[in-house]
């Protein structure tokens, strides 16, 4: 039972590390009305959160793969279990929190590469799997 929590939280912080780079990415025009901060800022902060959120999420994703996961087979689950997380907090956040302006809409642009993310996102997760049961292999 401990091991399906824990690949369920790392599922979670999967589905969270892809959702909040994609808000960021398509909220920038909402980001900056409210702020009052000019779009560029907000363009190239939202940038560098995504990239520090990246390399720090991955750092994170070994560790909890090698430590938590102990290499088994059941961690390529991680690769399907991320997407209903996904779906739950995509729901929320546009229940909670609905575009009420016109000019909030995101570019059309802004899809293409979301979607261009999201399928990317299980070979990312593949390859944490793979070299965190690698490197669980090679300290046993």
């Amino acid at each position: 039972m401990k091991h399906f929590i824990k690949l369920n939280v790392v599922s979670i912080l999967y589905a969270l590390m892809i959702f909040v780079p994609l808000e960021l990415m398509v909220n920038v025009y909402r980001i900056s009305r409210i702020t009052g901060i000019d779009i560029g800022v907000v363009t190239i902060g939202s940038g560098i959160a995504t990239i520090v959120g990246f390399i720090l999420g991955t750092t994170l994703f070994f560790f909890l793969t090698n430590k938590w996961l102990n290499g088994r087979k059941m961690n390529y689950w991680t690769i399907i279990l991320w997407v209903p997380y996904f779906v739950l907090f995509g729901y929320l956040f546009a229940s909670y929190f609905p575009i009420t302006y016109g000019g909030d809409d995101p570019n059309p642009a802004t899809g293409l590469v979301a979607i261009g993310a999201l399928l990317s996102f299980p070979f990312y997760i593949l390859i944490i799997n793979l070299i965190g049961s690698v490197n669980h292999d090679k300290t046993i």
